[in-house]
C-alpha cells in the first residue's frame, strides 16, 4: 500500500451555496470512483477556492457525502490576476494500492482547461 496525492478542480458556474456543494460533491465523488477508493482510503483532503468565492466551505460537500472522520482543510487559492475565476481545487492524500502513473487527477467542466497535461 503506498500514499499518493490525487489532484482535483472545478469551475463553479455561480458563487452560490448549493451550487458549490453540488459541484464539490460531483468533483470528489469522481475522484474516489475514477480511482477505485473508498472513503477509508482517504488520508486527508485539501481544498482551495478562489478569492471570488465566498457562499461555503467546499469540505461541507465532503461532510455531506459522509467523510467524517477524515482531516479536511480550506484555504484560499492564490488571487492572481488572470487566473480562472470561480475554481474549488482539490489535493487528496489517499492509501492505494495504485501505482503513480494510474492514478486518475479529475478536472471537470471547464477546470480541464487548467492542466491538460493531467486532465482525465
Amino acid at each position: 500500500m503506498a500514499v499518493r496525492a490525487i489532484r482535483g478542480a472545478v469551475q463553479l458556474e455561480r458563487d452560490e451555496r448549493e451550487h458549490l456543494i453540488k459541484q464539490v460533491s460531483e468533483l470528489l465523488t469522481a475522484i474516489l470512483e475514477r480511482n477505485r477508493l473508498q472513503i477509508d482510503d482517504l488520508i486527508s483532503v485539501l481544498f482551495t477556492a478562489t478569492p471570488d468565492l465566498h457562499s461555503e466551505f467546499p469540505a461541507v460537500a465532503a461532510r455531506q457525502l459522509g467523510i467524517v472522520d477524515v482531516p479536511l482543510l480550506c484555504a484560499t487559492e492564490l488571487d492572481i490576476e488572470g487566473a480562472m475565476p470561480r475554481v474549488v481545487r482539490i489535493l487528496a492524500h489517499v492509501e492505494t494500492d495504485l501505482a503513480k502513473s494510474e492514478i486518475q487527477h479529475v478536472y471537470l467542466g471547464a477546470a480541464a482547461a487548467l492542466r491538460k497535461d493531467i486532465a482525465q
